[in-house]
């Protein structure tokens, strides 16, 4: 099993900062990607940023040269820093990976619990 803890979360004001964390545990062989997603209620949800095991990274267009994703690849962790906060960032956090898990041959993707993100006005 692969269990996904997210941490983070808090309610911030507008041009604020916050740093979500992501730890990976389990029966993991190795990771291919890892990510975080976003929701708004009534809404979709929203690639935020993706991080793959060599480092590239990719933004959502609403989020570049704010937000920064970043991964401790001996930790299974991924973290997502966060500044210049606007309202419109507020939404529920998921993290989502991609991995192997020990013993697997297909890649399989995880989701965790989410983490909740307010920003104020």
């Amino acid at each position: 099993q692969v269990q996904l803890v997210e941490s983070g979360g808090d309610l911030v004001q507008a041009g604020g900062s916050l740093r979500l964390s992501c730890a990976a545990s389990g029966s993991i062989a190795s990771i291919v990607v890892m990510g975080w997603y976003r929701q708004i209620p009534g809404k979709q949800r929203e690639l935020v940023a993706t991080i793959t095991s060599g480092g590239s990274t990719n933004y959502v267009d609403s989020v570049k040269g704010r937000f920064t994703i970043s991964r401790d690849n001996a930790k299974n962790t991924v973290y997502l820093q966060m500044n210049s906060l606007k309202p419109e960032d507020r939404a529920v956090y998921y993290c989502y990976v991609i991995l192997y898990q020990i013993g697997a041959t297909i890649p399989r993707s995880f989701w965790g619990q989410g983490t909740q993100v307010t920003v104020s006005s």
